[in-house]
């Protein structure tokens, strides 16, 4: 099996994010994507600003209706911080060891994924698909990737651009647009935009 494999805050999800999932499931012949929701990243300095189940729920009314699209509750069940190694070891768990991962995020993120310690065991774990705008120079990531992963193959072929449409939308914006009353509602699913108003969410209390 092919799976990819979406992780972040997702504060709240958008429409960015399910375009850059449907393109790496075409491009890349994925049988499924799993967004999963972290509950405590280690590289955010803050908390998430929405309570993780609400997060996890928001990622489950996005992906309603599309069955290649799905969503998993590892991280938010989790106790502790989340780490992208523990997240691939136990998606192999649920899939197999014989799936073959898809982590699929920005460029920026992958970048910072591979300077942070022994990258190589997550090339070990998972392939990684980078998302740029049309254009990103890709030089600085290239640069970033060790010559071997930890199970001693070339860790070069395991990291990979993907050019998707250049939506310019972030859950940071979003935020902000509900805080300051702003609309947001066609950045985001409908099914989101109305649980973001009914939970009154990112409203300043």
């Amino acid at each position: 099996m092919k799976i990819g494999v979406m992780g972040g805050t997702f504060d709240p999800i958008h429409i960015g994010h399910l375009v850059i999932a449907e393109e790496a499931r075409a491009q890349f012949e994925l049988e499924t994507v799993v967004f999963v929701p972290s509950a405590r990243p280690p590289h955010k300095v803050t908390m998430p600003h929405a309570p993780a189940l609400d997060r996890l729920r928001m990622a489950e009314l996005a992906v309603e209706g599309n069955r290649a699209l799905n969503v998993s509750e590892l991280e938010v069940k989790r106790e502790g911080i989340s780490y992208t190694i523990d997240t691939l070891r136990d998606l192999h768990g649920v899939y197999g060891s014989g799936a073959e991962l898809f982590f699929i995020t920005g460029a920026d993120a992958i970048l910072e994924m591979l300077t942070w310690k022994d990258p190589e065991k997550l090339l070990a774990e998972s392939k990684f698909i980078a998302a740029t705008r049309p254009g990103y120079a890709l030089e600085e990531i290239a640069g970033a990737i060790p010559e071997f992963n930890s199970a001693g193959q070339k860790a070069r072929n395991l990291v990979f651009s993907m050019e998707i449409p250049a939506l310019a939308i972030s859950s940071t914006d979003i935020r902000e647009r509900v805080c300051e009353g702003r609309p947001f509602r066609y950045l985001v699913p409908d099914t989101v935009w109305g649980y973001i108003i009914d939970k009154r969410l990112y409203v300043q209390r």
